[in-house]
């Protein structure tokens, strides 16, 4: 079930009256609803799915109550792979298994000696990367005796398939959220109003930004060789806002609407496009995604310690993976790879921590060095984006090739100019409220009532204009 469609505009206000109305006088009784429906949501795209949350979230329950009662390291550590083995192998073998396959099959017939592999007709589950490794980091957890395990199956269920966050984040951590299906939720005005306010802005994101660059992105990236180098520069900046709007628009909806229901989950995007260094945008970018490789990945191999070469070796290790986790195409993994350079200068320089604080902090304007600083990681991250994109190697080769030719200094031949202005508004807006959690969460504080409504119903206005254009949440593919 889409955020952006009709089934959730009636199912999101049953669950919610149901919810509070209901079964408020019982801990149980809401948790329960709440599973129901988050298994009712994940099944409407596919029910016979379920199975995998349920089976996934059934190993690492009970693997957290075994590490529980084990006190032998050797047995820790087999009930450890146990859960990361079998969370890998489903994610390994729906994911991973087609491209492997034509890896092995294009390798050997480099080598001269051609085989044929059989691939599978494999359907993608929705959401398996997410889920995957938000159970996975439970085992790890209660493994490093981070995290006490629960007894509560029905709590832990719920924490897996919590319906706002299941398909595309952010990936909770159990220290988080779980804790907050076990303790009694009263209702609050003030984080209800401040969930609807996320949703909204959210959906502008979404719907009006996203889903408007994507048909320009789409006409653009589908006949590269059609355009001149400015008419791509126009397709990628707008694939870049495309990409940002349509992610973290789902991040804004899930976070608003678990707010509605009197829970808080992390805070996934910190506005990433007003970063002035690579270091700074991965701190701000897919933030839950990033903490994760940071705390179960990099640290463990030994972080930005040691050697010159092995904290090279690390940073190249932890951005290839994160590559190959947002899909089994060799260009996510060019993709990885390229931010990897980006970082490694900051990181040797031990320039990485420099910008900690959102820029222009209590200030309206940011200083030329500071803009200046903005432009370039902006224009960095751009190019990169051109892999993340692409079809193919090859395919983003030769649309950097073309990009990069004199023809970049032409007029571009598609120039959306009403989205252009959508755009610029919603920077401006963004920017204004970049000290915030989300970009108008105090826009009560700062404006009146009459502006507050007024600006709130152009957004509605906007919303409802493009909602016939509706396209799927790009990270649904992950």
């Amino acid at each position: 079930m889409l955020f952006n469609s009709i089934e959730f505009a009636f199912f999101l206000p049953i669950v919610f009256i149901l919810y509070w109305f209901i079964t408020k006088k019982s801990l149980q009784l809401q948790n329960l609803l709440l599973l129901s429906a988050s298994y009712f949501f994940y099944g409407w795209w596919d029910w016979r799915f379920l199975s995998l949350i349920i089976v996934s979230s059934f190993i690492d329950y009970t693997i957290g109550l075994s590490l529980s009662k084990t006190k032998k390291t050797i047995n820790r550590k087999i009930l450890l792979w146990s859960s990361i083995l079998t969370n890998l192998g489903f994610l390994g073998f729906f994911k991973y298994f087609n491209f492997f396959a034509d890896s092995f099959e294009s390798a050997f017939t480099l080598l001269g000696s051609p085989i044929s592999t059989d691939r599978l007709s494999i359907l993608l589950p929705v959401g398996i990367s997410f889920y995957t490794f938000q159970t996975l980091s439970y085992s790890i957890d209660v493994y490093k005796r981070k995290l006490t395990p629960t007894k509560d199956l029905l709590s832990f269920f719920a924490f897996v398939s919590f319906f706002p966050q299941l398909v595309a984040g952010p990936i909770e951590r159990a220290q988080n959220l779980l804790p907050q299906f076990t303790s009694r939720r009263v209702f609050n005005q003030k984080k209800a109003i401040d969930g609807m306010r996320q949703i909204l802005w959210g959906l502008f994101k979404k719907v009006v930004i996203a889903d408007n660059c994507a048909e320009s992105v789409d006409l653009i990236f589908n006949n590269t060789g059609d355009y001149s180098g400015s008419t791509l520069a126009v397709g990628i900046v707008l694939f870049t806002f495309q990409i940002y709007c349509d992610f973290s628009g789902y991040s804004d909806i899930a976070i608003g609407t678990a707010r509605l229901f009197g829970f808080n989950l992390m805070k996934n995007f910190a506005f990433p496009y007003f970063s002035r260094d690579v270091a700074e945008f991965w701190r701000r970018w897919h933030i839950s995604l990033s903490t994760w490789f940071r705390d179960y990945l990099y640290i463990p191999l030994g972080g930005s310690t040691g050697s010159n070469q092995k904290k090279i070796r690390n940073i190249f290790i932890i951005f290839i993976v994160s590559g190959f986790w947002h899909g089994a195409n060799w260009t996510f993994i060019a993709w990885g790879a390229l931010n990897a350079l980006y970082f490694l200068p900051l990181l040797l320089l031990k320039r990485n921590r420099k910008n900690i604080k959102i820029v222009a902090q209590g200030k309206f304007f940011p200083s030329i060095r500071e803009l200046i600083n903005i432009l370039l990681t902006f224009s960095l991250i751009t190019i990169a984006w051109v892999f993340f994109r692409a079809n193919n190697i090859q395919h983003a080769f030769d649309y950097l090739s073309q990009l990069f030719s004199l023809s970049l200094f032409s007029i571009p031949s598609v120039r959306p100019t009403a989205l252009t202005i959508l755009i610029i508004i919603f920077i401006f807006v963004e920017w204004l409220g970049r000290e915030s959690e989300f970009a108008i969460e105090k826009i009560n504080l700062k404006f009146n009532r009459l502006f507050r409504w007024t600006f709130y119903h152009c957004i509605i206005i906007c919303i409802i204009l493009y909602a016939v254009k509706q396209q799927q949440f790009i990270y649904f593919q992950f």
